[in-house]
């Protein structure tokens, strides 16, 4: 194959619409996607563009695109500019395209001449949008995502302050309506035992609004109501004799719960002290 014959069938090959042009801007030749592109187009005869003035189109385009291909075109031409470059939409009827075009100079043929090419893009740009798209839909969520934690926030600390003030409510009425009753039981002539049993509810009053009882009840479905007694109780301070008498059971008894206690709570360890980690548990 000769030289000739051979760079004509590289050209060809390309997918991009090749011309040259010479000094006025005349096309001298063009390749077969420039050629193929002219009939899916239905631009004006002769289907290769020979003779054609592409600066002349250009200058008629009536379209920025044309105008400053025309002058990139000119500037090769005129060596003020070694190539030039530009991306432009070339919309059809029945799709959205994009493109880009590059002049270069022709070498080496002792005459001012260049080479246009015009290279299908839309792509490209097609994955450039998409990318936009799920770019600006990321950030979207995003900012959805950042206002429901900021709603969830606000949420939380209003019912936070829902349950302080409930339990600040909550202690108000049992001073208010609960101590007094109490106060007035004790000036009454009692017993030891229902002294004890006074006491005792004056405790669990206290337990009603201190965190204890937050902590103890996390603990709930773990001890059995007994055990729980017992375990308010060994918090106070009281001993196991003390326990059996203000419950009705056996110091046996007392002795099994708090053990049956130590065994739910983990506190395997001898040296562990169970009053001291009910104490803990503020």
């Amino acid at each position: 194959m000769q030289p000739q014959s051979l760079y004509k069938n590289i050209i060809d090959s390309l997918s991009a619409q090749i011309a040259i042009l010479d000094e006025s801007g005349v096309i001298i030749a063009t390749n077969k996607s420039w050629q193929e592109f002219g009939e899916a187009n239905n631009l004006q005869p002769p289907v290769d563009s020979k003779g054609q003035n592409y600066l002349e189109i250009c200058d008629r385009s009536g379209d920025e695109a044309g105008e400053l291909t025309a002058i990139g075109i000119r500037k090769v031409l005129s060596g003020e500019l070694q190539a030039f470059n530009m991306q432009y939409p070339c919309h059809s009827p029945t799709e959205e395209r994009w493109f880009v075009v590059r002049v270069v100079k022709l070498k080496a043929t002792g005459v001012p001449q260049v080479i246009v090419s015009h290279e299908n893009i839309t792509p490209v740009i097609s994955a450039q949008e998409d990318l936009k798209k799920k770019e600006m839909e990321l950030s979207q969520q995003k900012k959805m995502l950042e206002d429901s934690n900021i709603a969830l926030k606000v949420l939380l600390e209003h019912r936070e302050q829902d349950r302080v003030r409930l339990e600040e409510n909550v202690l108000v009425n049992v001073r208010k309506l609960v101590r007094p009753y109490l106060e007035k039981l004790r000036l009454q002539k009692l017993d030891e035992h229902n002294l004890n049993l006074v006491a005792i509810i004056e405790s669990r009053l206290e337990e009603l609004t201190s965190p204890f009882l937050n902590r103890l009840t996390a603990i709930h479905r773990l001890l059995t109501p007994r055990e729980i007694d017992v375990a308010a109780l060994v918090r106070e301070g009281r001993t196991s004799k003390e326990i059996a008498g203000l419950l009705n059971l056996s110091v046996s008894g007392v002795d099994f719960h708090r053990k049956m206690i130590r065994k739910k709570l983990g506190l395997s360890n001898e040296k562990s002290n169970l009053r001291s980690y009910l104490l803990s548990l503020h």
